[in-house]
């Protein structure tokens, strides 16, 4: 019988048979419970790291219009796409979106300050465009 520790694969497969085969009583639940809730927070991680690319572009958009091109709206289409399906494919981080915002803003900054060399205080404090705009397709900040 494969460890979890040891051998993650071998664990992971030989669980999934005993749950297919009804065979909770032999299953190793605790660790079961943990990975699962584990996928949880990679689907919401995806969810922030995927808004974080999106608002840092948008950024660089707005406070480099000299250097907008097809490239940065490119980025931008790709991000709004992937997220719309994210979304459609967990339907509850929704209930999670300000949230996740909020914490990819900061990771936008940062991403924005190193590839534009502006100063931090150059961008808002506080995300201008919210979650929702930031999603709009039709939307590119002036």
């Amino acid at each position: 019988m494969p460890e979890y520790d040891a051998d993650f694969y071998g664990w992971a497969n030989e669980q999934a048979a005993l749950l297919r085969a009804g065979r909770l009583g032999d299953a190793d639940v605790a660790n079961i419970a943990e990975e699962i809730e584990s996928m949880g927070r990679s689907e919401k991680r995806e969810l922030v790291n995927r808004l974080a690319v999106l608002l840092a572009h948008l950024l660089k958009w707005q406070f480099q219009p000299g250097l907008r091109g097809t490239s940065w709206r490119l980025t931008i289409e790709e991000q709004r796409r992937r997220l719309a399906s994210h979304l459609k494919d967990n339907p509850s981080l929704k209930a999670r979106l300000l949230e996740a915002s909020e914490e990819a803003y900061v990771l936008a900054v940062l991403a924005a300050q190193r590839d534009s060399g502006l100063d931090r205080a150059a961008f808002p404090l506080i995300d201008p465009y919210g979650p929702v705009l930031a999603m709009d397709e039709g939307f590119y900040p002036q």
